[in-house]
């Protein structure tokens, strides 16, 4: 008994230091503390989807750690009982409850999967802040249409208000990701693919690259703040009076693939640039000559009339 009484302490120890491993470790996980309603709507979803799951892995984790103790060669008590036949209530649970589980998992998953559609307006009627992501080797540059404004590797956004991303890549497939606002969306050349988040506390929050894109992956982050409205008008005002300008040449030199790119604002952009790094890999994005032009540059260039 002594044994017995032992080991049960011994399990019931190691558990207790998993759980608290666990919880305390949650601080670091961010998807844990969302700062938007998409994150939090997320969040509710991975929990609910683990607490279904938990279910069946308490049970099992705790039949693994009791049966070795209950029916060891040294517990005289445990009955012995070589014949025995199927037991018809056992099977309903080893089949029903899985069942009624991957049932629920599957309800969930079908109807979060149309409530958090990325391309789904957060609120209707309200005029969301516009924002044109391009993927780029190995930075982020982020253009914002409306303000005629561009920044590279620093995203600035006002709390409770929408945004609208309009997402692709001058270079290979990549993906942006805002852990904390939620929603991981792919970036790829010659298309546009949406994306709609919103933050509902002031904060900066990590966004990163999730696809290993080449040698400056690893450095592919940014900054997201989310300010008051005060705030943003201000900061718009700064870049507004930045010296540099998005133009064709600038723009040649944010392809040169670079790592551990520092911010940089732009208080200019070429009209039309985004869709002109769309029709860069565009089969049918042909000129008024007749050509499809070789880069962005050559776009930019025919655009200015070829300055």
């Amino acid at each position: 008994m002594r044994r017995r009484g032992k080991g049960y302490l011994f399990f019931i120890g190691l558990a207790s230091l998993g759980i608290a491993a666990i919880l305390g470790g949650c601080s670091k996980v961010v998807l844990l503390h969302p700062g938007g309603p998409i994150g939090n709507a997320e969040r509710n979803l991975i929990i609910e989807a683990f607490g279904l799951m938990l279910i069946v892995v308490i049970p099992v984790i705790a039949m693994a750690l009791w049966f070795p103790l209950k029916y060891s060669a040294s517990n005289k008590k445990a009955v012995y009982a070589p014949k025995w036949s199927g037991s018809l209530r056992l099977e309903l649970v080893f089949w029903l409850v899985p069942v009624a589980i991957v049932a629920v998992l599957g309800y969930l998953a079908w109807s979060k999967t149309h409530q958090l559609d990325p391309y789904r307006p957060i609120e209707k009627g309200v005029r969301p802040i516009n924002v044109q992501v391009v993927a780029m080797d190995w930075k982020w540059l982020f253009i914002y249409p409306d303000q005629k404004i561009a920044v590279v590797n620093k995203l600035v956004f006002p709390v409770g208000v929408p945004l609208s991303f309009m997402i692709t890549s001058d270079t290979v497939m990549n993906s942006f990701f805002i852990p904390q606002l939620g929603s991981q969306m792919y970036a790829m050349a010659g298309m546009v693919t949406r994306l709609n988040l919103k933050a509902d506390r002031p904060g900066v929050y990590y966004g990163q690259s999730q696809a290993f894109s080449g040698k400056g992956y690893a450095d592919m982050s940014f900054q997201a703040r989310a300010v008051s409205l005060g705030e943003f008008e201000g900061w718009l005002e700064k870049v507004g009076r930045s010296p540099h300008k998005l133009d064709s040449l600038r723009f040649k030199e944010l392809q040169k693939p670079s790592t551990a790119n520092h911010v940089a604002y732009f208080s200019n952009v070429a009209p039309g640039l985004f869709d002109l790094i769309l029709r860069q890999y565009a089969p049918m994005g042909s000129m008024s000559n007749g050509k499809v032009p070789a880069t962005t540059i050559d776009i930019l260039k025919s655009a200015a009339g070829g300055h």
